[in-house]
């Protein structure tokens, strides 16, 4: 069987016109921000399947892959997930596999170490030396042999994955070379089969996918009739319904469509994007892009009416409600039925509970027995807003729904950064606290070694996020546990006479959006400016490692924690809210938000041990950094990943 350099090789030269052409030509000019491919996690996948893999059962042998899949899941990491959750990520190879009478003879086991080298090697198939005819001389030997089995069952499989992947995205070469390796496997004959069917039915709608691109670039999304794009994708989709190039065709010939509608609503001519609108319906209907295009139609009849509430906002945050209430009356005299009338009106009666302090005010309390001062913090404006995520969000988990309003009624301030190492180090001289991981002994660290968290029985909360004893005093607190974090909050109520503790998840989400409904809190991408402590593409560790699963042409220059406020502050003043570490809240962990409060408060059950962890980390892959994404941990559990911040009630 070729290598995998030698496949990738015969993908670049080979089948240029076909794959290559046709692929970048849809890719770059028509998907910009539909397709992205991530190189990065492209050759992270193929490993999975051609490159080093893990051994099969009975070896217990280490290898790059499970390096690579640690990376993967990083941050909170899998292991503070609850069990259940753990087990479904568990594979089922154990099934349909012969039973084991005796154990393997030194033969046989000979084999197998031998098929399994050549499995993490990438050597599947083709040749005597290949994991394919070892597992199969070992099966021979012993026909009951389960590791024989499972290894031809590895063989096979991931064969079979990467034909698949490369018939989804049009490489009918390297299909066709990977098929043939395939044929040589035992018991494949089926899977050869399917296969087969799938290349013939590829040879036929590649010259239709050209055309196709060939139309869109012409602009003849879906004019004249029996000779646009919209149709040949439509007779691509018939012939292959699960073919993702037509599926992303439809996608751009629907946003063309939109975009004629913009175009006209620009000029006024809302019957011209009423027509737009009902095509665009028929194409694609309910997609994303065509509810943003209905609600930007909609909006701009509200336009002027938007404005002066917006500047209404702005009056009431700086201190001006006369003011505010005046600009509120003018727009409500432009749109009676504008939205966010009514919420705006209780924004003015909510601004009363902010006491002396307006929103975006930052202050600290100085202790009242002794000398020093708590944290900043910065008040958070009151409101609502809609906690979790919608179903059409990339990434999301079932845990994050059902989505539910919340309204934050009462104000409150929040620390502008995660509390530090320095911090918290004069709490526990002051206090004689005795934090968890010295009582305890040890945190979850990370490894530099193999890409994962290892427990170190010697890390503190001294310690940085490797473990090493040397952190500095602007770094964020880490490996402390959800008592250690309640226990200074309390520190503070009792130095400062005021409420501090830690906030809600409600208040967490809340603040962290800071106003925005997008995906992150600077937008639904990969940042272009220096916005978080992230996983990004453009990050490499002392030793060189690089993220698996990264945000793409991202660097801020910090692998691990970087100091407090070292980045941008969100759009409510708070900083590393959404990375650096990931962060404790109040509540008790549950599965979903069915019967969750709707008044911002903690929902806390008596006697829980597993809490809610919000917010990325330094290595968070992106989407356990969206807004909405939330973990369970046990609360005695210590990460060189999870730090905490604290409220101050008002």
């Amino acid at each position: 069987m070729p290598s995998k350099e030698t496949v990738r090789r015969q993908r670049a030269l080979g089948g240029a016109l076909g794959v290559v052409v046709l692929g970048m030509a849809l890719v770059y000019h028509f998907f910009p921000r539909v397709f992205h491919v991530d190189p990065a996690r492209t050759q992270t996948q193929r490993a999975m399947n051609l490159g080093p893999v893990a051994a099969p059962l009975g070896t217990g042998r280490a290898s790059a892959a499970s390096t690579a899949q640690a990376e993967l899941d990083a941050g909170p990491p899998l292991t503070l997930a609850p069990t259940e959750v753990i087990v479904a990520r568990m594979g089922k190879k154990d099934q349909d596999l012969p039973e084991q009478k005796s154990a393997d003879t030194p033969e046989v086991e000979a084999l197998l170490d031998k098929a399994a080298k050549a499995l993490r090697n990438g050597q599947l198939a083709g040749d005597k030396d290949g994991a394919a005819a070892l597992f199969a001389e070992a099966l021979k030997l012993k026909p009951d042999s389960r590791r024989a089995a499972q290894g031809l069952y590895e063989v096979r499989a991931r064969l079979v994955a990467e034909i698949g992947q490369d018939i989804l995205v049009g490489d009918e070469e390297s299909a066709k070379d990977l098929l043939d390796a395939l044929k040589n496997v035992p018991d494949s004959k089926d899977d050869v089969a399917q296969i087969e069917d799938k290349l013939k039915t590829l040879a036929q709608v590649r010259p239709m996918l050209a055309q196709a691109a060939t139309l869109l670039q012409q602009g003849k999304v879906d004019q004249p009739k029996g000779g646009n794009a919209l149709e040949l994708y439509r007779q691509v989709q018939q012939l292959d319904a699960e073919n993702a190039m037509a599926a992303q065709g439809i996608v751009q010939v629907q946003r063309a469509v939109l975009d004629r509608a913009l175009a006209a609503v620009a000029t006024n001519d809302f019957k011209g994007a009423g027509d737009a609108l009902t095509e665009a319906a028929t194409i694609l209907p309910g997609s994303p892009a065509l509810q943003d295009v209905q609600g930007r139609v909609d909006g701009i009849r509200h336009q002027r009416a938007t404005s002066l509430l917006a500047q209404a906002r702005s009056a009431l945050d700086a201190g001006n409600p006369a003011l505010a209430q005046q600009l509120a009356g003018q727009a409500k005299e432009l749109a009676p039925d504008l939205a966010g009338l009514n919420d705006f009106q209780e924004r003015m009666t909510n601004a009363r509970l902010y006491a002396s302090y307006k929103p975006g005010q930052v202050f600290t309390d100085r202790y009242v027995d002794l000398p020093g001062q708590t944290p900043a913090m910065v008040v958070v404006p009151t409101g609502s807003f809609v906690m979790g995520a919608p179903d059409s969000e990339e990434g999301r988990g079932n845990t994050e729904s059902p989505q539910h309003e919340v309204t934050i009624g009462k104000g409150f301030a929040l620390a502008r950064s995660e509390i530090t190492i320095g911090q918290f180090r004069e709490f526990v001289r002051a206090s004689g606290y005795q934090p968890e991981s010295v009582k305890l002994g040890g945190a979850s660290v990370y490894d530099e070694r193999s890409g994962a968290l290892r427990d170190d029985p010697d890390a503190t909360w001294q310690s940085d996020y490797a473990g090493r004893a040397t952190g500095d005093d602007r770094l964020p607190v880490v490996n402390i546990s959800w008592n250690d974090a309640k226990a200074y909050a309390d520190w503070l109520s009792q130095r400062t006479g005021k409420r501090y503790r830690l906030p809600s998840e409600a208040e967490f989400e809340y603040a962290l959006r800071g106003g925005t409904t997008t995906r992150y809190w600077w937008g639904d991408g990969a940042p272009t400016r220096k916005v978080e402590n992230l996983t990004g593409a453009g990050d490499r560790s002392q030793s060189g490692r690089r993220w698996s699963n990264a945000f793409e042409k991202y660097r801020d220059g910090y692998w691990g924690p970087a100091p407090v406020m070292s980045f941008e502050a969100n759009p409510y003043g708070l900083f590393d809210i959404d990375g650096n570490v990931s962060e404790w809240v109040l509540d008790c962990w549950h599965e979903s938000y069915v019967r969750a409060p709707t008044d911002g408060s903690a929902w806390v059950n008596p006697g829980c041990s597993t809490r809610v962890v919000r917010g990325g980390s330094w290595g968070s892959s992106p989407d356990q950094v969206r807004s909405a994404y939330r973990q369970g941990a046990e609360g005695s559990v210590r990460s060189g990943r999870v730090g905490f911040r604290v409220l101050r009630e008002l």
